[in-house]
């Protein structure tokens, strides 16, 4: 094989990152080793029982469109692969069945398969010509090569694409709580650096409600951890329901949740702000939970919820102020619940 042209194989199977990107620089050497007038690679869907073009070099009369499909069955690939038969420059006398060839006016064909690491094929690399012409030992050489190249980029593609699947598989049960399948604490710090930035472009601010769902421990050591965990499931359910659109909802662990979100465009004051939201979280909360063991009428949360400014604080910060925040609130609950229990 000339010096050249394996120079030009080199720096072609270099710089590819696609499989197209190697290809069709392939496909045009090829024509030029073979001397025929269309270069082509097949897709091959035995399930569909379809042959498929996927990437073509036309230089003459014939056309071999890309994007084309053919039954499977009708094709030269397949009768060529069937019978071992890599050349023939007399289509017509050994397969003039197949409707495809007549089509195309194909009488040169010769042709190797594409296979995977796993021996399965991906499909053919193929060259055509509606003159009848002969193929060297050089042009043999270079179809197969090319396929094999082809075939190990493909293999190496398609490694690449499971790897990049499992790396957002990962990243997803990174960024998910195994219980309620929620968003967790390092993505709701993630995603709060994002809405910080946003409201800082439109000069707006960040609307954090934490909540601490009280009486936890109560539920578990009564009723048992599945319990518990089946009304964790629960509340992340309702207040999902209850979420605006433009809400994202966390389960920081344990007994506690956080809601973030961009505050109104228009200033109401905080107090109006977290007293609207706190009376559209609430209810979500409160009340009866059928479980599939028990029956549990609760009360209620504690809720630290705060407008921050992205000016003047960090996600981090404005986290620890809203359970800052919340503290404060379950005390006056204790407060209050003590009292009550007092005058009673």
């Amino acid at each position: 094989m000339p010096k050249a042209l394996l120079g030009q194989i080199s720096e072609t199977v270099t710089k590819a990152q696609t499989t197209e990107e190697l290809t069709r620089p392939l496909l045009t050497l090829l024509e030029r080793v073979t001397g025929l007038e269309s270069t082509y690679l097949t897709h091959i869907d035995e399930a569909a029982g379809v042959q498929s073009i996927l990437f073509a070099r036309n230089t003459s009369t014939m056309q071999i469109p890309e994007g084309l499909s053919v039954p499977w069955a009708d094709t030269l690939c397949k009768r060529a692969l069937d019978e071992g038969r890599v050349f023939t420059d007399d289509v017509a006398g050994c397969w003039g069945d197949s409707e495809a060839a007549k089509a195309l006016g194909i009488n040169t064909y010769v042709t190797t398969p594409v296979r995977l690491e796993d021996g399965s094929i991906f499909g053919t690399l193929c060259a055509a010509s509606t003159e009848r012409k002969p193929i060297n030992d050089e042009g043999r050489q270079v179809l197969s090569l090319f396929g094999s190249l082809i075939g190990q980029h493909i293999q190496r593609e398609h490694l690449l694409e499971r790897l990049q699947d499992a790396n957002r598989q990962l990243e997803a049960f990174s960024f998910t709580d195994p219980l309620t399948g929620l968003p967790n604490r390092r993505f709701i710090v993630q995603e709060l650096r994002r809405l910080f930035g946003l409201a800082q472009r439109e000069g707006r601010k960040v609307l954090i409600a934490f909540i601490d769902l009280d009486g936890f421990k109560q539920i578990n050591d009564t009723y048992g951890h599945e319990a518990g965990d089946e009304f964790l499931i629960a509340i992340g359910q309702r207040l999902t329901r209850g979420m605006r659109s433009s809400d994202l909802l966390a389960r920081l662990g344990g007994d506690e949740f956080v809601l973030v979100g961009l505050g109104p465009v228009v200033d109401q004051g905080m107090r109006r702000t977290t007293s609207a939201m706190r009376r559209r979280l609430a209810p979500l909360i409160e009340g009866c939970f059928a479980l599939s063991t028990c029956t549990i009428d609760y009360p209620g949360a504690s809720f630290g919820i705060i407008l921050a400014d992205p000016h003047l604080t960090t996600p981090e910060q404005a986290l620890q102020q809203a359970d800052g925040a919340m503290y404060v609130d379950k005390k006056m609950r204790r407060d209050r619940a003590s009292g009550a229990s007092h005058a009673a």
